[in-house]
């Protein structure tokens, strides 16, 4: 047998001469038949990850906002927003700063007690309407505290006047300080009977007033009655150190007379 005869170890089959030789694979990132080949990965790694999707989409559709965010606000009309303060607070929001909101018309905000309070002096106070007030006179009388007989005495005049009841009327008074009382008691005998009698009114008037103060009034008014009687007393006193001075003077005058001196 020939060694070089092609049917030797087993029959061939015969070749055809009109048959394309088979084109090897196309490499990565060339195209076959007009489409683009993906480049092949790497031996040991998988596909390559596609990039994301642009302006946060997958696939045409939005990307929804992560939990606990709202959905973006787009600007308002103008392409800016407005400045701080432009929207009026909501309610429960915070204070707005000083500034913020632009003044009432008017030019400026009202005063504090601009607005007149409401209809009976103010509000009620919690839990109902107060207990009306007990106006019912308390019949103060001023002078009570004053000792039955006064030591200081109305100096000698031409007027007609009950003196014991003028002394007492101005002893009791509690508008008077003792100065002005003792500055009255000294000016009578250049006084006129009408200034007499205008001052008489004045204090009898004075007397009916204060009685006819309710109760409330009537610790203050035990508080200047004292006050009053304590001044009067004091002026009692001075004037009767003075009266002993005069009476000292006086006898020592008359001594000296009767020596010749």
């Amino acid at each position: 047998m020939d060694p070089n005869d092609n049917n030797a170890g087993g029959a061939q089959p015969p070749k055809d001469e009109n048959k394309q030789p088979t084109p090897p694979p196309p490499a990565g990132g060339q195209q076959v038949g007009g489409v683009p080949t993906p480049p092949t990965p790497p031996p040991g790694q998988g596909s390559p990850t596609p990039p994301p999707p642009a302006g946060g989409q997958h696939g045409g559709s939005p990307t929804p906002p992560s939990p606990g965010q709202g959905a973006p606000v787009p600007p308002p009309q103008g392409g800016a927003y407005p400045p701080p303060g432009a929207y009026p607070p909501q309610p429960g929001a915070y204070p707005p700063q000083p500034g913020a909101y632009p003044p009432p018309q008017g030019g400026a905000y009202p005063p504090p007690g601009a607005y007149p309070p409401p209809q009976g002096g103010g509000f009620p106070p919690a839990g109902g309407a107060p207990a009306p007030e007990d106006t019912t006179p308390a019949n103060f009388q001023l002078g009570t505290k004053l000792p039955p007989e006064l030591k200081v005495k109305v100096p000698k005049n031409e007027l007609n006047f009950d003196e014991n009841h003028f002394i007492r009327l101005l002893a009791g008074s509690i508008s008077l300080s003792k100065d002005e009382k003792k500055k009255i008691v000294d000016s009578i005998p250049k006084l006129k009977q009408a200034q007499v009698d205008e001052l008489v009114r004045i204090f009898e008037e004075e007397k009916q007033k204060f009685a006819a103060l309710s109760k409330k009034h009537v610790p203050q008014l035990e508080k200047l009655a004292q006050q009053h009687n304590d001044e009067w007393m004091q002026l009692e006193d001075e004037v009767t150190q003075s009266a002993a001075k005069h009476e000292d003077a006086g006898k020592a005058d008359e001594i000296r007379k009767n020596l010749g001196l």
